[in-house]
């Protein structure tokens, strides 16, 4: 149900970029709802309460920051994303127990360390 809404007069001007930008100002003829004019955002194009928030997969995504917070979760219901905050040690051991309880990991397998290959 998503709306490619694309920017004012972006396709009479190569210097600007499709990407949706709002129009600013009174007189604008974008910011007056008029026929003829392309689509502007608005409440009625959300999505469905019920996938709102979901990962495009379809699953719920859960932050995880230390490898007990995996214990509990549905592995059919739940995609697992390794906080920003997680070094590289402790990603490791939150991975490696992922795969244990057959859970999925957006982020990809982190890089072992030289002293982790020794």
């Amino acid at each position: 149900m998503s709306k490619n809404f694309k920017r004012q007069e972006s396709w009479k001007y190569k210097r600007l970029d499709d990407r949706w930008r709002k129009a600013r100002g009174a007189k604008n003829p974008y910011t007056r709802p008029s026929a003829g004019k392309p689509a502007i955002p608005r409440d009625g194009y959300g999505k469905p309460p019920a996938i709102r928030g979901l990962h495009p997969s379809g699953l719920r995504e859960v932050r995880v920051f230390t490898p007990s917070e995996l214990e509990g979760l549905d592995n059919k219901k739940i995609i697992v994303r390794i906080g920003g905050s997680v070094g590289g040690r402790k990603k490791l051991l939150i991975w490696t127990k992922a795969k244990e309880l057959k859970l999925r990991v957006i982020q990809n397998e982190p890089k072992r360390s030289k002293k982790d290959s020794k």
